[in-house]
């Protein structure tokens, strides 16, 4: 893990720099002191055999956070399968390497290796599901309440002392009404007494703290978790749980969809399923806010990727259902998952057109693609996103993983056609507050997630930013250009952020007076030497222009700031509140045609920085540092940032403003769209029939889609080309203007 910087010498040194100009700010808006903090990397989505992954606990938890065999290793991590069920035991390790004295290798009654696809009936000993058991024996499947709450926490508690890594438990729920939800509740997981807790040396743990409250949350709320046991050992029992899943204020046993043996909703199929499902879901944020407010989360997942919201099925999220998540549960659901993982995958994200039915009509994903790796909601700009944003939302970005396997090679194969590891292409950089305690809890990291002080960052793009905006006025108020971004260099290398009053950094607001000038720094490090891309040939997609810039060297081109107007919340049953992104949107991409509910027709790029209006900073030209003011605001507005590794106008990935394109044409599920040749040759190309676990392949790879001949971009090779990095805004709120109402 990173170190935790002090922030009391970068604060003093930046109050140094400007001057008298840094006490000065809008009236009323006294800045009390942040704690100590730094940004850390972490993944909150991904799965293991637990659930549909291929790979144990184990061996998720080495390849996300080693910092050696796997040098992307994060520095916290979030276990987090399907909901539902599932009849494999993840516990169990594939070799002796991932072997540890309570949870060695285990074999069978006749001696033969079991690992993580053995069921839970033929594991030895035997696991017998509870509940209301399903399936055949020996492979009936456990629900995950129970895989949660007896096998994978105490596995997870375990390692997590065991190698001193920040992890916790979380689930991809399957949502009432929707797709997939990345969620948490982290009451119970991960006590401070871990800390001198004496680990067991031989087979067998008993875990200090517990998921329960996690497990009894999927029991209630998940779609897929049709148990109705009430998480008891036997259908009809009291031994157990005895779970009741009512919400305080709520109908539960008046509602029609109460079911008295679950104790819990059952919405009935059929007509309106999707509007009862959805129902059942702002149920679950209430639940969540009512009993665990400060620990949990609930983020939607590739939220484009099933299509439009079906009233009559379990599809996508309009706007609408972000808009009601949020106002139900501000605290929890705070933000999306618009940079989906399967980023190697032939579709990339999984999102593509015709994906699925609604009404026996096929549609496409939202936005039919992603665009650059991520979905049309946050990639366009002035969509659903910025429409969010404009209302002064607490709606924040996020990127995952979403590993389940390598396609169609093994998981120790640095190729893919299908999925990265967490950390390995995309990772979430999160402002983590633990002050003066040594270690990095559950409850720091949600807490960073839900400020919203974070950025996302695809392929190693970047993996240092400050971002910060300050007021200036007239006389002792008046703040440099220069001073400011001195204020972003000193933050950008210690990884930290500002403390200053009079300046806002991500997810935060910047509250002046009428008429101020905003000094807005941007310090981004663009880190030199080699990404984990395992391709040392040049860019395919650079090629078509000219670059000539190996894959696994990447460089930031450019970044752009995009500003979008506040004009506060929209109002539930007004005109304006609900609204379906056009189904034809990746053959006729017209924002005329946007509903107004989903877009903000007032954001908009306004400055763009490069190499030949950046500068390096002194003594280190990994960081590039830029400034520019916004003059005399009069009205409620954000900030955001996105960059990329293409310039503008790079066929088939960027157009002539330099917004991303759609991913069509290096999706290898239909060949005859594909456009961008691959003809690199190299002499270290390994055959598709041998696991490559090096990082030098110096030709196209031998799994790329051929065309008449041609070898063409596509799969892990299209990823590594299209970077993107995307940052969380900045609010600066007028007074007497619209108010930021959804950030304190």
């Amino acid at each position: 893990m990173n170190p935790v910087y002090s922030k009391a010498p970068i604060a003093l040194a930046a109050i140094a720099a400007l001057g008298a100009s840094a006490l000065v700010s809008a009236p009323g808006t006294a800045q009390a002191a942040k704690p100590a903090g730094t940004y850390v990397t972490g993944d909150f989505h991904n799965h293991t055999t637990c659930s549909d992954g291929s790979t144990s606990m184990q061996k998720l938890v080495k390849k996300s956070t080693d910092k050696t065999d796997t040098p992307w290793g994060l520095d916290w991590f979030v276990q987090a399968g399907h909901g539902g069920s599932g009849n494999r035991n993840c516990t169990l390790v594939e070799d002796a390497s991932l072997a540890t004295p309570a949870y060695p290798v285990t074999t069978s009654p006749s001696g033969e290796l079991q690992g993580p696809t053995t069921t839970w009936q033929n594991s030895n000993p035997a696991v017998q599901p509870k509940g209301r058991v399903q399936g055949n024996a020996p492979s009936q499947v456990m629900w995950r309440w129970q895989s949660i709450q007896e096998f994978q926490y105490p596995v997870l508690e375990y390692l997590a002392a065991y190698k001193n890594k920040p992890m916790f438990m979380g689930i991809e729920s399957v949502a009432p009404g929707h797709e997939h939800v990345s969620a948490s509740v982290i009451t119970g997981q991960m006590p401070a007494a871990l800390d001198t807790a004496k680990l067991p040396t031989t087979k067998g743990y008993t875990p200090l703290g517990n998921a329960t409250a996690l497990s009894q949350w999927e029991y209630c709320f998940d779609r897929n978790d049709t148990d109705t046991s009430r998480g008891n050992t036997v259908l009809g029992g009291n031994v157990g749980n005895n779970w009741n899943c009512a919400v305080p204020g709520s109908l539960n046993s008046s509602s029609p969809d109460w079911s008295v043996e679950a104790q819990k909703l059952v919405p009935a199929s059929g007509a309106g399923v999707g509007n009862r499902g959805h129902a059942k879901t702002l149920e679950g944020l209430k639940w969540m806010a009512a009993n665990h407010p400060n620990g949990s989360y609930y983020v939607p997942a590739h939220l484009e990727r099933a299509g439009p919201f079906n009233p009559d099925g379990n599809n996508g999220f309009n706007v609408e259902h972000l808009r009601n998540m949020n106002n139900v549960a501000p605290r929890v659901a705070f933000g999306f998952e618009s940079q989906p993982g399967h980023g190697a995958s032939d579709n990339r994200g999984e999102y593509s057109p015709d994906r699925n039915s609604i009404g026996g009509v096929r549609v496409d994903s939202v936005g039919g693609t992603t665009w650059g790796g991520t979905g049309v909601y946050a990639s366009q700009v002035g969509g659903v996103w910025d429409a969010l944003l404009g209302e002064g939302r607490n709606w924040w970005f996020f990127a995952s993983s979403d590993w389940h396997n390598r396609g169609s090679f093994g998981p120790d194969d640095r190729r893919s056609t299908q999925d990265f590891y967490p950390g390995e292409y995309q990772r979430d950089f999160v402002m983590v507050r633990n002050g003066t305690d040594p270690k990095l809890r559950p409850q720091a990291i949600v807490d960073g997630l839900r400020t919203g002080n974070s950025f996302a960052a695809s392929g190693q793009l970047i993996d240092r930013l400050a971002f910060v905006a300050c007021a200036s006025y007239p006389g002792i108020g008046a703040r440099t250009n220069a001073a400011v971004e001195a204020l972003a260099v000193n933050a950008a290398r210690a990884n930290t952020d500002t403390d200053v009053p009079g300046c806002a950094t991500m997810g935060e607001k910047l509250v002046v007076r009428p008429g101020a000038e905003i000094v807005v720094a941007i310090v981004a490090r663009d880190p030199a030497g080699k990404s984990y891309s395992p391709y040392t040939f040049n860019n395919p997609s650079l090629a078509q222009v000219g670059i000539n810039q190996p894959l696994n060297m990447p460089v930031l081109d450019h970044i752009d700031v995009i500003r979008g107007m506040v004009g506060g919340y929209k109002q539930p049953g007004a005109a304006d509140y609900a609204g379906q992104w056009p189904n034809d949107w990746l053959r006729n991409p017209v924002m005329a045609n946007v509903p107004a509910a989903a877009k903000n027709t007032t954001a908009a790029v306004m400055r763009t920085f490069n190499n030949a209006t950046w500068s390096a900073v002194a003594g280190d030209a990994e960081f590039k540092k830029m400034s520019f003011r916004v003059p005399a605001v009069r009205a409620s507005q954000y900030l955001r940032l996105r960059g990329s590794n293409l310039p503008a106008g790079v066929p088939y990935e960027t157009d002539a403003n330099g917004n991303p394109l759609a991913d069509i044409h290096t999706n290898a599920s239909n060949e005859a769209n594909l456009r961008i040749a691959c003809t690199v040759a190299g002499t270290k190309v390994p055959g598709n029939d041998v696991v490559y676990t090096g990082a030098d392949i110096d030709g196209c790879p031998a799994h790329l889609p051929v065309v008449n001949g041609q070898k063409y971009v596509a799969y892990d090779v299209a990823a590594w080309a299209d970077l993107w990095f995307y940052s969380n805004p900045i609010y600066i709120e007028v007074s007497g203007a619209t108010a930021v109402a959804g950030v304190k």
